[in-house]
């Protein structure tokens, strides 16, 4: 017999294998995946428990690809504050870069927590193409960004863009880790001064002028 088929599909254009995933994806970027069962996602999808087995080869296969539909969503939601080399101030488009990269793993490192105590779902992870978004993606695009700058001749030629693009995710770790060590705490909004601040000494450094 056919799997039942989630009342959300019917007259629907979406397969029931991506309405599986885009439950999953909710439920991750609610809950993070520790402890996530395969009841818990048939319930989100409303659909019973053994139809996830008729379109993945277990939970964490399911998993895998729901957290790539969920960082994809949070990047697409993102992708119109990616400043372009040349355009704007060199400070706004930091600033924007910041807000951005703080935004992704607010939205990102929740949906990843418990993976370390998960080696089942990171090898699923590790047979898919690398996750579109995280600290990789974000250290590779600011770094990017800052060598095209350095060629219009906007950022100086001393500066190590890889350095300052670990600097910026630092930062990002800083301000979501400590929210997901106390969940019950207030969402990682950061004081604008303290951005204001951290722009101004990726522009300027931190060495008086003059000094070598």
């Amino acid at each position: 017999m056919a799997p039942r088929r989630a009342a959300a599909l019917r007259g629907g254009e979406q397969s029931l294998r991506e309405h599986l995933i885009a439950a999953a994806a909710r439920l991750l970027a609610r809950r993070g995946a520790a402890g996530l069962t395969v009841r818990d996602v048939a319930r989100e999808a409303g659909v019973a428990d053994g139809v996830l087995y008729n379109h993945f080869a277990d939970k964490e296969e399911l998993l895998a690809h729901a957290l790539h539909a969920h960082v994809r969503a949070v990047e697409a939601a993102l992708e119109a504050a990616v400043p372009r080399p040349g355009a704007g101030t060199l400070a706004g488009n930091l600033r924007a870069w910041l807000e951005r990269a703080l935004a992704l793993h607010a939205a990102i490192l929740p949906a990843l927590a418990g993976l370390t105590t998960q080696p089942k779902l990171v090898a699923r992870l590790a047979e898919l193409p690398a996750l579109p978004g995280g600290d990789p993606g974000v250290r590779v695009e600011f770094a990017d960004y800052l060598r095209a700058e350095q060629r219009l001749g906007r950022v100086a030629p001393t500066v190590e863009p890889r350095a300052a693009a670990t600097l910026l995710v630092g930062v990002c770790h800083d301000l979501v880790l400590g929210h997901l060590l106390d969940p019950g705490g207030a969402p990682p909004e950061p004081d604008p001064g303290l951005v204001d601040a951290l722009v101004e000494t990726l522009l300027r450094g931190v060495a008086p002028a003059g000094s070598s």
